[in-house]
Order: C-alpha cells, then structure tokens, then sequence
C-alpha cells in the first residue's frame, strides 16, 4: 500500500533519503506532520506514500456473519497489531514532552492553495495541510502495515476483503464544535475519487460508501481479494461538508472543486493563524482540539507553532538557515552537505548535524522519458541514454562519492529483483513472457559502469549503436532520423536551479552523439501546468516504494493512469504484461507471492529502459539550530520523526540563542 507517494520531484534531486513524493513536495514530507498520508502522499510522495502498509496477511479473523464480527482498534496487514486495545500511547514517543516552542522550517517555490481536493490538478498547495486535515486511521512507525484509530475509532470488515466498516469516534469534533460525522466522510471519499487523478485510480476498486450505522461508514469494493482495500480507505482525509457546502464572509458558495486561500474548517491539532501568498505559512495548536488525550496522539504534535518560511531554492534557504531565519533543514545536497556547513553557529554547537537512517522505503530516482512523444517509443534509444550517462564521474566530481547508483525501481529493499528469475518468480514472468522483453529471463539488469576514460568511450560507440538500430544516424554531426531527416532534440525540464549542475554534466555526452540538449528551469506553477498537459520531454522523477507496494503501483505504471492530467505515470507507460504483473502485486495472497510479483515487475520495468537511473543514499541528512529535544529511542521506520515527536526544549534554546 506504499501507495500516495510517488511522482515527480522538485528540488535538488541528489537527496539524502530520496522522499516518496507527488509533484512538487520533496521537502513537504520532511516539513508536515509526520503521518501515513504525509509519507505516502507527500508530500519531500506523494506522498503521498510514505507509508509502510501494503499486501500482505491481514488480522482479521474469520467469523460466521458481519455482524458479529468484532470491531477491532487497529488493522495489520502482517498478522496482529503491537498494541492492544488500551494502550495509553506509541512506545516511542515521550507522554511527558513539554508543550510550547515554535518551530520554523522551509518550503520552496509558492503556494496559492490549502485545498487538497485540488492538489494535483490546480494551484501550488500550502506545506502542512495535513497538520489540520484528519484521516479515519493513523499509522504506529514502528510497525509495518499498521494503523490505528484517528478520526474511527474502530473497524472490521469482511474475511474475502471485500467491504470495510469504519466506526467513528463519537469526540471527533471539527474546530467549530460541530461532530465529524458519516455525512463527511462520504462527501470526502466522493469528491476526492472525483476530482483528484491520484486517488481516483487508487480507490478506483471501491464502488460505494454508504451510511450504515449513526457512526458507521461503509466501503463496499468491486470484488474480493483485495487485501489493501480495508487500509487504503482508511488513510482517506476527511473534510467538513457543512463547511464547503456552505458560504464564504463574502457570501459566495464556497467550492471544493476550486482553489482557495480562505482559512479551510479542520479536525486536526493545528489551525492556520496567518500566511503571506507564497511567502510564509504558521499553524498554530488548537487549544481544545478534541482528540489531544487520544492514545496515537500522546507525545505528538508538542509545539505551540509551526511555522513555514517559502524560497525560491536550497541556496537561499541555506543561507536563511545559518542566519538562524530557520531552526531545521533537510539537506538535499551532498555537495552542501560536504562543503556549506563550516560557519560559526556550527563551531559553537548551536547548530547539530545529524544522519537519520531511512529504514521504511525504498525508491526510484531517475531521468523520466515521456514515451507518448514517438522519439521516446523505441527502448533501444532509451537505453541508449543511460550508455551516455557517465554516473561515476559525476559522483566524484559533484556528490563527493556520496552515492550509490539506483538499479531497481525498489531500490533499498528485499522487494528489489536481482541475478536472474527462479522459483515462484519465473513462474509468474512465464506467464507473460511473450509480452516482455527476453532480457529479462536472461540477463541480470546493470547498468553501464563508467570506471575509466576508456569504459566511458566505449559506452558512448554503445549508445551510439543503440540510436542507429532505433532509426538515427549521424549527419553532419547532428543526430537525426534516417528517414525523415529530422534533426533529434531533447528538452530537460527542471524546476529547480541547484539541479541544473547535473543536466549540464549530462549534456555534454549526449551532444558527443549528435543529440541537441536544452536545459530549461521553470517556475514551479508553469512546472506543474505542464506535466499535467503531459508537455516534457524528459524530467527528474522519483517514486517512493513503501515495503509492501500495491494499489498505488497502477497510478505509477498502469495504463489507465497514463492518461490522466496529474497522473503519476509520467512515464505514459501503456503495457499489457506490466498491467499484468501490478495485478500479481495487488491480488498476492502471501508475502512470500507479493515479493515474488514485486521482484517479476522491477525486473520488467528495468528491461524496458524507460528511465536513466540516477542514485539513492540511505540516510537523512539534517541541520538543527540545537533548542529541540525527542525520545531517546526513534522510531524504526520513520526517519528523523521531526517535528511530530521533537520538543521545545527551554534549556538548549537559551543556549543556541546566545
């Protein structure tokens, strides 16, 4: 289910952790509230995605007739849960944490939208919607495929996975008093499957929600088997249907459908207290928010405000940053890492680098055709970009080393393929092996390796090989079509500066093989314009992979994902066999099938060369002005967990401040 996550990055790109992420929201997942939705959908995934639920053994067990089946607290995919039903709160977290402190961090681009509905589709959204929009369930980070009850309080639902049944928590109170009812989940469920491409393709599988109880809500599904399904709907974001069915102070109908920069109604632990368009954005605690004594809250959300100062680029948030404008960066450059932190704040101590293993997910980063243009069908040509791309050198002139380079779409998991297909495995690739390429059965996937002068040469009379059996040849020392005459052009579309260093490095070695290469750096609402128009050539991608992948693998490659405006299948991709294969993900009935199906559709992906790989680093670079605390032992699979479960700490604060 690592399922909201994926799509297409921002910002520098060589990144310490390579964030599941949706359009334009690397940075947001390391700057909202640390949730599911967050690390799924965004959202620095989409994230989405983040962000650890997926196929697997659900915990429910059998019963006679649903409606005796018992209600439970908390749903695994991976047999029972960690805490039972009255546990008084996560073992990770501190539930004596000091509440106060502001906390301020950094957005990129701009922002003209807190509508969610719209995300994908319209507007550039505000970092930290999700500090006040609520789902039904919440995720425990040091479980696996584990959630717990949020805005429901319980669920059950049927042994063949085709219905599930929420039960909200009768306390759930919007911020003006009023209950989050049944009403308001089925109006969300409605008008996000309605009007956001991203979600529209993941609960495609869900036909109905129905009212089937004071505060029981229904999802009926379009078949069994499905194991996610039950989860999925339960990271479903709740908004408050009196609220935009009603009126503006304007007097006009408000409209979900459209942008808004009107304070939105929430749920949650924080409110909106005041922004700037584009500028700057602060969230303020909600003193009677009705779920702060709720079990997965104790220790969460211990900060008075949050505060979010937007830039253009890294560059000048860096520069904002140790001028103590910013108490927490994320650093997205090994380069910056290396050579951007020697000044005086961090000789005295008062600011603290910091590493945080990424142990939750793993990821696809890479140069992203868009095969619906024709001069992009031909695999040949595509691989004959990765012979081209010379990733040794540019890790040791621009990274320092630091990297290692992507070599499957799972990157960083068990789930990623490896030597040649066997066992169960090969039996699911027999099944479409007159679909795929024969390479997949017969050679392990690599890619081309630059360790000298001499190998780089070499790769580029490969890939220049490689052109002329996909149509090309050289004229004139341009690179056009042999029958057509048409000179072969390729436009790299960015949307931030600091990524502009690694195209340029690229650019040379595609120009040896006659192709004309323009770099060209947009701002971030023309950037989103046109990848929902599908008008690019080539971008920077990144697909973020949660341990357990299942629905969300058809919004990243699925056929029908390809044509939708905000899709997240950038690529266009339009395969019968991968189609094929995401379904042997989705309807796995073990772990041991899904890794299977999984390792069957990386290795299916990779042979069909519709990225050039780039490079993953398993850690998470941080800087921090020292005037925070957190738990002793950090939750395995969530990284830093800043800022859900740091705290203001009185005492450092009046030492960095010095």
């Amino acid at each position: 289910m690592g399922g909201r996550g994926g799509g297409t990055t921002s910002e520098v790109i060589d990144l310490p952790n390579n964030e599941p992420t949706t359009p334009l929201s690397v940075r947001r997942l390391s700057t909202m509230r640390l949730s599911r939705r967050s690390l799924l959908r965004s959202t620095g995934a989409a994230l989405a995605a983040p962000a650890l639920s997926g196929l697997g053994l659900a915990s429910f067990a059998p019963v006679a007739r649903a409606d005796d089946r018992a209600w439970k607290h908390g749903l695994s995919l991976f047999g029972d849960v960690k805490y039972p039903a009255d546990f008084k709160h996560f073992g990770y977290v501190n539930p004596a944490a000091p509440q106060g402190g502001t906390v301020r961090m950094s957005g990129f681009g701009t922002f003209d939208n807190f509508n969610e509905v719209v995300a994908l589709v319209k507007g550039n959204l505000a970092m930290g919607t999700t500090f006040f929009n609520e789902t039904l369930m919440t995720p425990s980070f040091d479980e696996v495929s584990t959630e717990y009850g949020l805005l429901a309080e319980a669920a059950r639902h049927a042994d063949d996975h085709s219905w599930v049944t929420y039960r909200l928590n009768a306390k759930a109170r919007w911020h003006d008093g009023k209950p989050v009812t049944v009403d308001d989940v089925i109006f969300s469920f409605n008008v996000l499957k309605e009007n956001r491409p991203d979600l529209a393709a993941y609960y495609r599988h869900v036909t109905k929600a129905e009212k089937t109880g004071e505060r029981e809500v229904t999802f009926t599904f379009d078949g069994p088997g499905n194991r996610e399904l039950p989860h999925i709907v339960g990271q479903l974001s709740v908004y408050p249907k009196h609220w935009w069915e009603g009126a503006d102070k304007s007097g006009n109908k408000r409209d979900i459908t459209a942008t808004t920069l009107e304070i939105p109604l929430g749920s949650g632990p924080y409110r909106i207290k005041d922004f700037a368009p584009g500028r700057n954005i602060t969230y303020e605690k909600v003193s009677d928010y009705w779920g702060k004594n709720l079990n997965v809250n104790v220790g969460t959300n211990n900060f008075a405000q949050v505060r979010f100062e937007y830039f253009r680029d890294s560059t000048v948030a860096l520069e904002a940053f140790k001028g103590d404008q910013i108490d927490w960066r994320t650093e997205t450059s090994a380069k910056d890492w290396a050579t951007s932190y020697d000044f005086p704040a961090l000789r005295e101590k008062k600011v603290v680098r910091e590493e945080f293993p990424q142990t939750s997910f793993g990821v696809m980063q890479a140069f992203a055709f868009n095969i619906r243009r024709d001069k992009f069908k031909d695999a040949r040509l595509r691989l004959a970009f990765n012979y081209a791309f010379d990733f040794d050198e540019m890790n040791k002139q621009l990274f320092y080393g630091a990297y290692k380079r992507i070599d499957s779409y799972f990157f960083g998991t068990e789930l990623a393929s490896s030597g040649l297909p066997q066992g169960l495995e090969l039996e699911i690739l027999n099944s479409v092996k007159d679909q795929v390429p024969p390479e997949v059965f017969t050679k392990p996937y690599t890619n081309p390796r630059n360790s000298d002068p001499q190998a780089a040469r070499t790769n580029l009379r490969t890939a220049l090989t490689l052109l002329r059996d996909s149509g090309y040849e050289i004229r004139n020392t341009k690179l056009v079509n042999a029958k057509t005459g048409e000179p072969f052009s390729v436009e790299i579309l960015l949307v931030q500066p600091a990524f502009e260093r690694v195209a340029l490095f690229y650019k040379p070695a595609l120009e040896r093989l006659g192709i004309t290469v323009s770099i060209r750096t947009v701002d971030t609402s023309q950037y989103e314009n046109r990848l929902r128009q599908f008008d690019y050539d080539i971008i920077v991608a990144s697909w973020g992979e949660s341990l357990s992948p299942g629905n969300e693998q058809r919004g990243f490659w699925g056929s029908q994902a390809a044509d939708q405006p905000g899709s997240r299948n950038v690529v266009g991709i339009k395969n019968p066999a991968i189609d094929k294969l995401i379904d042997r993900v989705i309807f796995a009935k073990s772990r041991e099938e899904l890794v299977a199906a999984t390792h069957a559709l990386d290795r299916v992906l990779l042979w069909h060369h519709y990225v050039v790989p780039q490079w993953s680093y398993p850690f998470q670079r941080t800087a921090r002005w020292d005037r925070f605390s957190r738990p002793d032992t950090l939750p395995k699979y969530a990284a830093s967990a800043f800022p859900t479960i740091w705290w203001w700490d009185e005492a450092k604060a009046a030492k960095a401040t010095r």
